[in-house]
């Protein structure tokens, strides 16, 4: 009897660890596989971050998955983590369209086992081990405020914002950002409407029209999500109004060269996605293989050639305010 109950007691601590802190240990290391996630898997801002992913996993010797639906779609995210969640990844590293809509699937992927980190986009911090910021929020959605007003060449006036996805938990605290500056430091700005591009360049070059047309006083653009800089700036420029509005924006050095030479987009502001997806999987690789543990700020993990930007509990950083693009 004593025999027995020695046994089920190891069986239950072992149970425990495997619930509450995922683990891989050194001789299992080449058999890691990560999911990487993004929102969506066809727009090159995803692409370039799985370049980075990608490196990080060669140099680690581990699998990394890239795998996304191809639109903004939340709920084909949602099915495809549950096909993942039963092969059994080690990890999942997913940017959600709609934090809330992962939640349910993301506990059940911490049930099972499975380290999760979010990136690029938060989701509910109580069903994830960890994330992955691009940029310091509050930081980035000031810096984009700054810009615009620095080649609007003044801080009054009607203005208009054109975001990715209404439901981007990280584009929303961009804007609540800049909201709340510019109600502080230029009161003098409008912000006369919103619109959702859906992380389409060329829904983000009509909106443009379309707030041009309707709203024709406007002289400043603020774009959020990376096909806004060049699908906005490329509106501009073939309406012939890059004297009179000005368009600062998120985009890839290099989807924005043209619309930067033609005066249609004045910055971009951005950070080096392939350095994203590198800190993401170099974080997740450090979790599995140090007991759950979180990356300590100023600590040099293995796939990642800087120290850490990091709270030492749950958010790591890539970038404080990201980078400019100017013509």
């Amino acid at each position: 009897m004593k025999k027995a109950k020695a046994v089920l007691a190891a069986v239950l601590a072992a149970a425990m660890v495997m619930s509450f802190a995922p683990a891989v240990h050194a001789e299992e290391e080449s058999d890691i596989t990560i999911l990487f996630m993004p929102k969506l898997t066809n727009i090159p801002y995803f692409q370039s971050t799985n370049e980075g992913a990608q490196a990080c996993a060669e140099d680690l010797g581990i699998t990394v998955i890239y795998d996304g639906p191809t639109t903004a779609d939340a709920a084909a995210q949602v099915t495809m983590l549950e096909n993942y969640i039963a092969q059994g990844v080690d990890a999942i590293v997913v940017g959600p369209n709609d934090p809330e809509a992962m939640t349910s699937v993301l506990k059940k992927a911490k049930d099972a086992g499975i380290l999760v980190l979010d990136w690029d986009t938060q989701a509910d911090p109580e069903v994830t081990d960890g994330s992955v910021y691009n940029v310091v929020d509050k930081d980035f959605g000031e810096h984009l405020v700054d810009k615009l007003v620095e080649y609007m060449g003044t801080d009054e006036g009607d203005i208009a914002m054109i975001t990715g996805g209404l439901s981007a938990a990280n584009l929303n605290a961009w804007i609540d950002a800049g909201n709340a500056y510019m109600a502080e430091k230029y009161p003098g700005l409008n912000v006369v409407t919103l619109e959702p591009s859906n992380e389409s360049q060329d829904e983000a070059y009509q909106d443009t029209k379309d707030v041009m047309t309707a709203y024709p006083d406007v002289i400043g653009i603020l774009g959020y999500s990376s096909p806004t800089g060049p699908g906005c700036g490329k509106a501009i420029a073939d309406m012939g109004l890059q004297d009179q509005v000005a368009v600062v924006a998120n985009g890839l050095e290099e989807d924005c060269q043209d619309v930067l030479a033609s005066g249609g987009l004045k910055c971009a502001c951005l950070w080096s996605t392939q350095k994203l997806g590198r800190l993401s999987i170099a974080t997740a690789y450090y979790m599995l293989t140090h007991d759950g543990a979180f990356p300590q700020d100023g600590e040099t993990i293995e796939g990642w050639d800087e120290p850490v930007i990091s709270d030492g509990e749950h958010n790591i950083y890539l970038t404080a305010a990201g980078e400019d693009y100017e013509a």
